[in-house]
């Protein structure tokens, strides 16, 4: 009991064990068996997306109008469809709904490449050129539905139940599979660019290979995991069907199907509400808010940096550079989410991120914008910028995977995917109206300050969560869970 005087004191409880057992060998292969097919997942997407990027430029030499396009179409597709892919993957069995993502991506890419070979043959028909661009980019929709339902699958649902199960740190498992992200990020362009260097044709056709070989590994190393972890057969009584794929609501509610498409459109927007009314809510906003921005080392911001004379080489170094700390972030983030937890940790990292690009966007508003002056402010600050972003996306994916309940949490990760491009969207959208380089200036003070919202939102949720956002006295304490206990002081009474 607190005696008379005493001020607030939290009880705290461990947002994670104090101790864990050492993983056992079987727990061991079971990590790698995991990590061996997200790295191929990962690996095929990244190589197939910034291929498909350098084949079509290629193929259609002097225009950005069909990459462009491309990019548009496979967003897009991303931001309508994204809530639907959630909700199969909270009601489909889970080994099922991995090994259909899996099917669907590498047959997507390997037909694709399939018509990019027919397109980069010197003579061809009008109709021909436009009916196989068309059926790339449609496949190209299809590749990235797949690999949503993947990413969501593993990363917000799978590596929940495989920490617990085995006795690992989340965080740790985590950023394990960020870091392969990152690494896959960096290696699988750079190894394209350097087939396609040789020729174009052969880079398709390893791309081509590539995918059809790893469909086989990725496909039974994953449901070797899916074995090895019982849990992962289980699903809660709301979200768990019999059968390869979900019941619709029409079929488990007869109301459903009487009341016909007012029904039928509340039920899809849904998902939006609960993510709403979910408690991760605004942490989980102000990271897809962050996608709505040209200060990353994207096309935009490369193609700036080009008309200020800066060489390929060059940007190859700098974003060599901006992965490394990418990386570090991974090591980073899980030491200091045990250290003071998820939620500080993510306002730290969240405050680095927008003290680096003020710096830069500062320095930048200072000197004349078509100056590599100019150039070398953005990227200092960038760069620096990226040890807050992949820690602070560390930091959220924890508290979302935490907050969201086990039977949506793919429709509430899904849902902030299609945020996620929703906002990427919109940053290629600015750029196209502000497409001369001198007003480059535009969107990169719009992007800051979707960075400064973001913030907000965060510490919004830091509120909301905690009661206040700055307690001086604990900054380099264990951080308490969001269920503590508050005891009241003397003048309150205790109730």
């Amino acid at each position: 009991m607190p005696e008379p005087g005493d001020n607030i004191e939290l009880i705290e409880h461990d947002w994670r064990p104090q101790e864990l057992p050492r993983p056992t060998v079987t727990a061991k292969r079971v990590l790698w068996k995991l990590y061996l097919s997200h790295t191929l997942s990962a690996w095929n997407a990244r190589a197939s997306e910034f291929g498909a990027v350098i084949f079509l430029a290629t193929i259609f030499p002097g225009t950005l109008f069909y990459t462009s396009l491309y990019a548009l179409c496979r967003s897009a597709a991303a931001a309508i469809l994204s809530s639907w892919i959630g909700r199969l993957v909270d009601r489909t069995n889970r080994l099922n709904m991995i090994r259909h993502t899996i099917l669907w991506q590498r047959c997507s890419v390997a037909v694709s490449c399939l018509l990019l070979l027919v397109l980069s043959q010197p003579s061809k028909n009008l109709v021909v050129t436009y009916a196989c661009f068309a059926a790339s980019a449609g496949l190209a929709c299809v590749e990235k539905m797949a690999f949503i339902g993947n990413t969501v699958s593993v990363e917000r649902d799978w590596v929940i139940v495989v920490a617990d199960s085995i006795s690992v740190a989340r965080q740790d498992l985590n950023s394990s599979m960020r870091r392969i992200d990152l690494v896959c990020k960096l290696i699988a362009p750079l190894a394209v660019s350097l087939v396609d260097a040789y020729s174009t044709k052969v880079a398709i056709c390893v791309i081509l290979g590539q995918n059809m070989v790893s469909v086989v590994f990725e496909y039974f190393a994953i449901a070797q995991v899916f074995y090895a972890v019982p849990e992962l057969a289980h699903r809660t009584a709301s979200a768990s069907q019999e059968g390869d794929g979900p019941l619709s609501e029409s079929d488990s509610d007869p109301a459903t199907s009487r009341g016909g498409y007012f029904e039928y459109i509340r039920d899809s927007f849904q998902p939006y509400k609960d993510y709403l009314q979910n408690p991760a809510f605004l942490a989980s906003f102000a990271l897809s808010l962050l996608y709505l921005t040209v200060l990353s080392f994207g096309s935009q911001m490369v193609t700036y940096l080009l008309t200020l004379k800066f060489t390929s080489f060059h940007i190859s170094i700098i974003r060599v550079a901006a992965v490394v700390l990418e990386l570090s972030a991974t090591c980073i983030a899980p030491m200091l989410m045990q250290r003071i937890g998820p939620i500080r940790s993510g306002l730290w990292f969240i405050n680095e991120q927008v003290v680096t690009i003020a710096l830069a966007v500062g320095l930048f508003a200072m000197v004349n914008s078509q100056t590599k002056l100019a150039g070398a402010a953005l990227i200092f600050g960038v760069t620096l910028s990226r040890l807050g972003l992949w820690g602070f996306d560390l930091c959220v994916q924890f508290l979302v995977q935490e907050d969201a309940p086990a039977d949506s949490r793919g429709s509430f990760s899904a849902i902030e995917v299609a945020l996620q491009n929703i906002f990427e969207l919109v940053s290629f959208v600015v750029t196209m109206i502000f497409y001369r380089p001198e007003d480059f200036k535009y969107p990169i003070f719009i992007s800051a300050g979707a960075i400064a919202v973001s913030a907000a939102c965060f510490a919004g949720f830091v509120r909301q969560k905690r009661g206040h956002l700055l307690h001086a006295s604990k900054c380099f304490k264990r951080e308490a869970t969001t269920n503590y206990q508050v005891l009241p002081t003397a003048e309150e009474g205790i109730q």
